[in-house]
């Protein structure tokens, strides 16, 4: 995967390949990957978005066509946002199943809040340290505020659902709001505690339950789904003239009642009634619970559906104050974190050892899509051995009764401080013994299991163009006296402040695609022209040293942006006689743009070349 430059560029080429704007009925975003919901998913949409530079993987689930992209996925999802106009709630939506519309739901709404839940959750792992270290400073205004900050976004959590769901739902976010808001008013929460105590409170003829809506999530969710039905019906029957004042009151006097008397209830029981059925499990088997969590979670991350668990991690720490799922589901991902370093310690492939350090990294605060698509999935022996490592940690640490006090957004090393409990001194010691297995087991497998290691490219001399695994070979663009880019007149280029390469200066005025690439930029004086390779390296032919002053005369582009090239096609032509006679230097820097990703091999440093004939490797 490259590194990814031209964010408009990426959700523009994404966009053409489903199948343009009409084709695509709403779209949204998590930690690491597009969601999209097409209404017709095109033959060559997935072999060619997958191609894509900056693009991991493409994967179809859930009712949706998912670009994982990793850490820049929202640079990308805002460029897509320009380009795509919010869509009529009106509008006719394609038919999806129940399953795949949940998974979509849950995804939209958890998604754009994750790291906001995430940091929270980190402040309470470091207050806990703290709190262990110096038990006095519990007492103090410093840690006191910093606490109730810390608990912040989750008291809140219905009012951050409230503004996911409603731009998912295409309902006003203000009203969303409001009607969420109500839930966790105070006063509710006292009314609430008088029924739990024994005294009835009705609303009109209907008895009202003690359910309290702080942390909750689906109340809140199903709220702004009724709401959003209700809010298009009110705005049709008022007339136009008052419906920017009656819309919202219509909805706040019939959508908070019905949640108290109906929808909150319903799915806070809902909510517990899972939760109740997979800490049965627990109960009864936790080494079990354990496997299978340790095990099997980051094959439904594959699939894109993770974010469904939710619901039941936070009724388990609204009614228990701990969760078990997220002790186990941290080991899970710890396993394939050290899958991935595996690889790491034991490919000789420069470029893999690369990436490998690259998403271990990633994986190291939790987001393990780098390390799967790129990595493990890829050699698949790693993965597995990710997910037997993550089970057998997850059981060792059950057998501590290792549990999580502090909601983890995003689970991975840096969460195993949400196991402390003064209460419970082993759950912490449990889940470093736990997550330590699965790192020596699983990198120990990997040694001993192995995976098919891409080859280094293998250059017998200066002039070899027999290439391995895994290298790509570029061929001379043009005809000419082959130069060192330190002898290039430019202080940027001969500095390779813009990438290394070499240098050409010109026989003939034509440039051919030195591989096979995609154009990527066509500079609108056509003086330079971007290409990106099949494996990511991005190249910029440049012709001629200030050449841009020219505005493009003497210079005819051959293709255009978006255009496939395969090597040798004809790219570009200039009139070498007249920009020479306007007195430009037309030496041709021919750059790797992100060369610090790639080990270069120049077959030929000095002399002539002709189009065509190997120029440099790229492994």
């Amino acid at each position: 995967m490259a590194v990814i430059r031209d964010y408009n560029k990426l959700a523009s080429d994404i966009l053409r390949e489903v199948g343009g704007e009409e084709n695509i009925s709403n779209f949204s975003r998590c930690a690491t990957r597009l969601r999209l919901v097409l209404n017709q998913t095109p033959d060559t949409a997935k072999s060619n978005i997958q191609s894509l530079p900056g693009v991991i993987a493409v994967v179809e689930s859930g009712g949706q066509f998912q670009v994982v992209i990793g850490t820049h996925v929202a640079d990308v999802f805002n460029a897509l946002s320009g380009m795509v106009k919010e869509k009529d709630g009106n509008a006719a939506q394609p038919k999806t199943r129940w399953l795949d519309a949940v998974i979509a739901t849950m995804s939209a709404v958890f998604a754009p809040i994750v790291y906001i839940l995430a940091a929270a959750g980190i402040l309470q792992g470091i207050l806990i340290l703290l709190g262990l270290v110096d038990a006095q400073i519990k007492t103090s205004g410093t840690f006191a505020v910093l606490n109730f900050m810390s608990w912040t976004p989750f008291a809140f959590l219905p009012v951050f659902i409230a503004i996911t769901a409603a731009r998912h739902f295409k309902c006003n976010p203000f009203i969303a709001v409001l009607c969420c808001c109500a839930l966790i008013n105070p006063e509710w929460t006292a009314m609430a505690g008088k029924i739990a105590s024994g005294s009835e409170v009705k609303f009109l003829f209907f008895p009202l339950a003690e359910t309290v809506y702080t942390s909750s999530v689906l109340p809140p969710l199903f709220l702004v789904w009724a709401l959003s039905w209700f809010e298009r019906r009110v705005e049709k029957w008022l007339p136009e003239v008052v419906s920017p004042l009656f819309t919202p009151l219509l909805c706040f006097v019939v959508i908070v009642p019905l949640t108290l008397i109906v929808i909150g209830p319903i799915t806070s029981w809902a909510a517990l009634g899972v939760a109740h059925a997979y800490n049965t499990l627990f109960h009864a088997a936790p080494a079990l619970a354990a496997a299978i969590i340790g095990g099997v979670w980051q094959v439904i991350v594959i699939f894109g559906v993770h974010w469904g668990i939710t619901p039941v991690i936070m009724a388990n720490f609204d009614t228990q104050g701990y969760d078990s799922f997220q002790a186990y589901q941290t080991i899970a991902v710890i396993g394939q974190m050290a899958a991935v370093f595996g690889v790491f310690i034991k490919s000789r492939n420069k470029q893999l050892k690369a990436t490998s350090l690259s998403a271990g990294v990633t994986a190291i605060f939790g987001i393990t899509e780098p390390a799967i698509y790129g990595v493990t999935l890829r050699f698949k022996k790693p993965f597995i051995c990710g997910c037997i490592g993550g089970a057998i940690g997850a059981v060792v640490a059950s057998l501590f009764g290792s549990l999580y006090y502090a909601y983890a957004a995003l689970p991975g090393l840096f969460t195993l401080v949400n196991a402390i409990s003064p209460d419970a001194p082993m759950s912490f010691i449990g889940e470093l013994v736990g997550a330590g297995t699965a790192i020596v087991l699983t990198i120990v497998m990997v040694q001993f299991v192995g995976f098919d290691d891409p080859v280094e490219a293998a250059v017998s001399d200066e002039k070899s163009a027999t290439l391995a695994v895994g290298s790509l070979q570029m061929f001379s663009p043009i005809k000419g006296e082959v130069i060192a880019l330190e002898s290039v007149a430019d202080e940027a280029f001969a500095g390779k402040v813009l990438g290394d390469g070499i240098a050409i200066i010109p026989h003939e005025g034509k440039v051919v695609a030195p591989c096979d690439a995609q154009v990527a930029t066509l500079i609108d004086s056509h003086h330079a022209i971007g290409l990106i390779c099949d494996n990511g390296a991005e190249l910029l032919i440049h012709v001629g040293l200030n050449t841009v002053n020219l505005q493009g005369q003497y210079f005819t582009p051959l293709v255009k942006e978006g255009d496939r090239v395969s090597a040798g096609t004809p790219l570009l032509a200039f009139d070498k006689e007249h920009i020479e006679q306007a007195g430009y230097d037309l030496t041709t820097p021919v750059l790797v743009v992100n060369s610090e990703e790639f080990t270069l091999t120049r077959h030929q440093s000095q002399g002539a070349v002709s189009a065509g004939v190997p120029l440099m490797s790229l492994a």
